[in-house]
């Protein structure tokens, strides 16, 4: 009983984790160090608030539960029932919708969910094809939706770079899905949720929108709203809505709501993470207020500065520019693939990914696209006018491909200015 006295007495008094656990604290450390001098372009990454980082990590992490607010499968859970309710609460006012869960762990697995609700195994899909901007949970053959369901992919028109409606209608009629998705991780024009809506409706299909990325956009009516058109929309909680690694699923049709609940909880999922859901109860109330449609608003008008500076300085832009926050570039016409673009600008101090363009190699180290976004510059504070040197930094490597170190060491340099005067994170 001793040993066991002091063993917890250990535990209620341990060191802080850098005595506990000098590896981990160093490696978090030198993480909050990156963000702080490195601008993120990447357009899938966001920098959440500190009331968002305290809910991550409060005590609620030690409570296990299963089951909804109100009817859970363990005692304990009158506080999980505030936090859980709140964000769903916050999640159907935000988007103006009847119903939301809020406990999917991540986009994919609310995607997963919504497969599991509407379709049988092997039943057809039509989705944005990966080339065109769509998503692996969305069909891909490496995904467990590509692998257990008969998956097609629709495109752009190459001459655009925009979807092509009259085409995926044609592939709609002739494939005759059972369940029609749109949204992606790097399309980035307004997709006409209504056309779409049709199309599904021609062939009997149900209709899917997956908001992930433009969720910030959607809520604050920057973008069209899917909510009163599709069947289900999916959505994370990062990228523009500025919130914890999660994901959403929303709808009107009350008679798909308990399909929903049970393809979730037992479905796709256990346990509650309930730190998640209480990082995106805080970040959902935090898109209710009014500075956060101004805020967006800033993360859109940055995009449209960083693509046109990126058009004015002879960079290949896909469909010519962006109406969200994400700009997809083409970066072949500088001889470079999209790793070696990516290294470029990673050397610099500027982030962001490779990517397929439409029509691009399968093969991903043939890849010769770069995916670039505004969200995390915008929540540092940058403007336009700032966006529009981030775009000129941006051409200036492409166009060196790392000759002239010079070119490396000027844009470094400005990078560090602009860094140490926005530092999210300092300490």
């Amino acid at each position: 009983m001793d040993d066991l006295r002091t063993a917890v007495s250990s535990l209620e008094n341990r060191s802080p984790l850098a005595q506990q656990d000098p590896l981990i604290f160093r490696a978090l450390e030198d993480e909050r160090r990156r963000q702080n001098r490195q601008i993120e372009l990447m357009a899938s990454e966001n920098t959440v608030s500190p009331a968002v980082l305290e809910a991550l990590g409060s005590v609620i992490t030690n409570k296990s539960l299963e089951g909804y607010p109100g009817k859970r499968y363990h005692g304990g859970a009158d506080f999980a029932d505030v936090v859980e309710q709140a964000a769903i609460d916050r999640a159907k006012q935000l988007f103006n919708c009847a119903y939301a869960n809020v406990q999917p762990h991540s986009g994919t697995q609310a995607n997963q969910a919504v497969f599991l609700a509407l379709l049988q195994p092997h039943d057809r899909v039509l989705s944005m094809s990966l080339a065109a901007g769509g998503h692996l949970s969305h069909g891909a053959a490496p995904s467990y939706s590509g692998r257990w369901f008969t998956a097609e992919g629709y495109g752009v028109a190459r001459e655009t770079g925009r979807l092509d409606y009259d085409a995926i209608e044609a592939q709609a009629l002739a494939f005759r899905p059972k369940l029609l998705i749109t949204g992606g991780s790097a399309y980035p024009r307004v997709i006409d949720f209504q056309r779409l809506r049709a199309i599904a409706d021609k062939v009997g299909a149900y209709f899917l929108v997956d908001i992930a990325h433009i969720a910030g956009l959607v809520a604050t009516g920057h973008h069209p709203s899917p909510l009163p058109i599709a069947d289900v929309v999916t959505s994370t909680t990062t990228k523009t809505l500025r919130g914890p690694r999660a994901g959403l699923i929303l709808t009107n049709r009350e008679d798909l709501t308990r399909k929903l609940q049970a393809s979730v909880f037992p479905g796709v999922q256990g346990g509650v993470h309930l730190p998640a859901v209480a990082g995106k109860a805080v970040a959902l109330a935090e898109a209710l207020k009014p500075a956060f449609r101004a805020y967006i608003g800033r993360v859109v008008a940055n995009a449209h500065a960083l693509a046109a500076t990126l058009v004015a300085r002879g960079i290949t832009v896909i469909s010519g520019g962006t109406d969200t926050h994400l700009i997809l570039i083409d970066v072949s016409n500088r001889g470079l693939k999209g790793q070696q673009a990516q290294d470029l600008l990673y050397a610099a101090n500027l982030t962001c990914n490779k990517n397929p363009v439409p029509f691009d190699s399968s093969n991903p180290a043939e890849w010769v696209g770069l995916r670039l976004g505004s969200p995390s510059g915008t929540s540092r504070g940058f403007g336009e006018a700032t966006f529009a040197e981030i775009g000129h930094m941006v051409a200036d490597l492409l166009d060196d491909g790392g000759r002239d170190p010079a070119v490396k060491a000027r844009v470094l340099k400005r990078v560090e200015e602009l860094c140490r005067a926005s530092e999210p994170y300092p300490g």
